[in-house]
């Protein structure tokens, strides 16, 4: 997993305390947590989840401030945690999928995030039902016009800097900053404001894998008790706050939610990831009018000089009807130009190979070249993209497996000529099964199975200290 987000951090000295000790309730005791924790959910009006660091350890995602975490090993000047797949093919947890399904059914109200993996995003919750105190490793924002940008790439910056790349609104075309605080970055309101707003008016906050060390965010649960609201942590350290809660579960977060919703009888949705990326070919007359002059370009979605991180190489191969040569594109960009006929029309085959991390190996792709005039400057295709995307999940989590693909969106332009084809790849597939039994002394015992088909203390003025 990739630590760019710890590495690129601003120095500082104290991070607070690191290498805390776990602990873990006896299984008849954690059972009964999780029941009562059950019927709190079931009878909460109004909902609020708060996470850390901890619901994403499962995702091979190092925590910070645990046995291994981050700080904790920085700290004894040990090396810091081996990746165990690329950052950005990271895929949500049972817990992550488990909120979006307590969200569709109208009983999680706002979730406030510490995190800056984007996972919360990735899983399905929507943006307006979500505040990332902290960031988005994979978030651009327009400063101007305000406009948000998730890219399948870890942005390279942090600390609200300038990007490479602008704004795509024609009005705007403003340069986009990244959206990760460092350790001087004061919370933005647009996150802070409404987590506040939340919390004053909960009635049940539900803290999940979190130390509670950083301020001020790790104070906003606390806004829920002035109107009579309660608390419950899970964690496997104790934290700040426990005294303050009417429930402290220690316990692995996914075993807990897991529990949680076999209780409440609600099904965990698997998690279908879904990429995009653009082929665009391009057609034009050679001087003398003899040929036609044609590149093809497998690029991203995010602009031409954006990496396709999921996309290995690229397979290119013709119809038996013409002697072109294959060809193997293993650097991006991938790009390959040919010279035809204006009377000739073939298939170009396209063999899409992703990169690691993703669970099916190969996409194919037909791409009929036929050169026709067009008498439109410029014309779109009307494609149901939802419907499209939709039309995927289901056929992925029907066949228990990835790969498929769809068109989502098709444009053409006349002068000079190009067509651009927008498809929607499925890349990853995990399915959930959580399984309860009892075990020869009466105690409980959760069998978890995720499938696929292969702390800081910040100020919300300015400067952040840890807590002593």
């Amino acid at each position: 997993m990739s630590l760019g987000y710890a590495e690129k951090l601003s120095f500082i000295e104290d991070v607070g305390q690191v290498g805390m000790a776990e602990f873990f309730d006896p299984s008849h005791v954690l059972q009964c947590k999780i029941e009562e924790l059950a019927k709190m959910i079931q009878k909460s009006k109004h909902l609020v989840v708060f996470t850390g660091a901890g619901i994403s350890t499962s995702c091979g995602i190092p925590d910070f401030r645990g046995p291994k975490g981050i700080w904790t090993l920085q700290r004894e000047g040990k090396d810091l945690p081996k990746a165990s797949l690329p950052f950005h093919r990271a895929m949500p947890s049972m817990t992550h999928m488990a909120l979006v399904e307590l969200e569709r059914a109208g009983i999680l109200k706002f979730v406030i995030s510490q995190n800056v993996d984007g996972l919360h995003l990735r899983s399905g919750i929507p943006r307006e039902k979500l505040s990332e105190l902290h960031g988005d490793s994979f978030m651009e924002m327009c400063p101007s016009c305000g406009a948000e940008y998730l890219r399948d790439f870890e942005v390279e910056t942090i600390g609200l800097k300038e990007t490479s790349r602008k704004c795509s609104n024609a009005k705007c075309g403003a340069k986009l900053k990244d959206t990760v605080l460092d350790w001087e970055d004061a919370l933005p309101p647009k996150e802070i404001d409404p987590a506040e707003k939340h919390c004053k008016i909960a009635d049940l906050v539900l803290c999940l894998g979190t130390s509670l060390q950083i301020t001020p965010a790790c104070n906003l649960p606390l806004k829920c008790l002035r109107g009579g609201g309660k608390i419950v942590i899970v964690n496997l350290q104790k934290t700040p706050k426990d005294k303050k809660a009417d429930v402290v579960i220690h316990g692995f977060v996914d075993k807990v939610v897991a529990g949680v919703m076999e209780t409440l009888n609600m099904q965990i949705p698997p998690y279908v990831r879904i990429d995009l990326f653009q082929i665009i070919l391009n057609q034009s007359l050679s001087r003398d009018e003899r040929y036609i002059n044609w590149t093809l370009r497998v690029a991203s979605v995010h602009g031409l000089t954006s990496q396709l991180p999921f996309i290995g190489s690229v397979e290119v191969s013709f119809s038996d009807n013409h002697n072109f040569k294959d060809a193997v594109l293993d650097e991006q960009p991938f790009i390959i130009k040919r010279r035809t006929t204006e009377t000739e029309t073939f298939d170009i085959f396209l063999k899409i190979n992703y990169s690691e991390g993703c669970d099916c190996l190969s996409t194919k792709i037909t791409i009929p070249f036929k050169y026709e005039v067009s008498t439109e400057e410029h014309e779109e295709e009307t494609i149901d993209k939802e419907a499209v995307l939709q039309s995927l999940r289901e056929k992925a989590v029907e066949e228990s497996s990835c790969g498929q693909s769809g068109v989502v969106e098709r444009r053409f332009v006349s002068e000079p000529r190009s067509e651009t084809i927008v498809y929607a790849t499925v890349t990853n597939l995990r399915t959930f099964h959580c399984q309860q039994s009892v075990l020869a002394n009466g105690d409980l015992r959760w069998k978890m199975e995720g499938s696929g088909t292969t702390s800081r203390k910040r100020s919300r003025t300015g400067k952040r200290k840890p807590r002593a």
